[in-house]
């Protein structure tokens, strides 16, 4: 590799190439500067990366070590299916493999994640001066495993004192920022 592959510099015996340890291009000290952990990869320090990796990196570490506890946890909704006026409470939570959204109340639903086309999160509280808003509620679109058909469900967090809305803001946050 004669130049780097970000900026297109020449390496000679001043500047040195330097290898990402995520991606494994090489790169010059200016485009490879960023040191970040990566224990996903076995480095346990902080290791080279280039910008791009160094954020990916950075955002797998905060959803590995925050937003997938808070998933797999789960939250307690009143949960809606499709365009009925009745909605259950649930308890929704990522399953132990990661591969489904389980919801259970008096029904049992097993959502695979790859099915999931569109997450939408509801929010109240917006000013229109960009005051604070506040998760409360969450629309989700589906399609049916073995057909075309695209279900909806509405999930929003329960107003009496048995529902935790925080932990049902927390669950919708991390959702939203995993849907990104």
């Amino acid at each position: 590799c004669p130049r780097c592959m970000q900026c297109d510099t020449k390496f000679d015996f001043i500047t040195r190439k330097h290898h990402c340890r995520r991606c494994g291009k090489c790169f010059c000290d200016k485009c490879c500067s960023k040191k970040v952990p990566l224990p996903r990869m076995c480095f346990v320090d902080p290791v080279r990366q280039c910008a791009e990796c160094a954020l990916v990196s950075q955002k797998e570490t905060e959803f590995y070590d925050k937003q997938l506890k808070v998933l797999m946890n789960g939250a307690t909704f009143f949960v809606t299916l499709g365009t009925s006026d009745k909605s259950e409470l649930m308890v929704c939570r990522l399953s132990n493999n990661q591969r489904y959204l389980v919801l259970d109340g008096d029904s049992h639903y097993e959502i695979e994640i790859i099915q999931i086309s569109t997450v939408q999160i509801l929010t109240e509280g917006f000013t229109p001066g960009g005051g604070n808003t506040r998760a409360v509620g969450m629309i989700l679109q589906y399609k049916v495993p073995g057909s075309e058909e695209v279900m909806q469900m509405k999930f929003v967090a329960g107003e009496d004192f048995s529902c935790n809305k925080k932990l049902s803001a927390a669950w919708l946050a991390a959702m939203h920022k995993v849907s990104k």
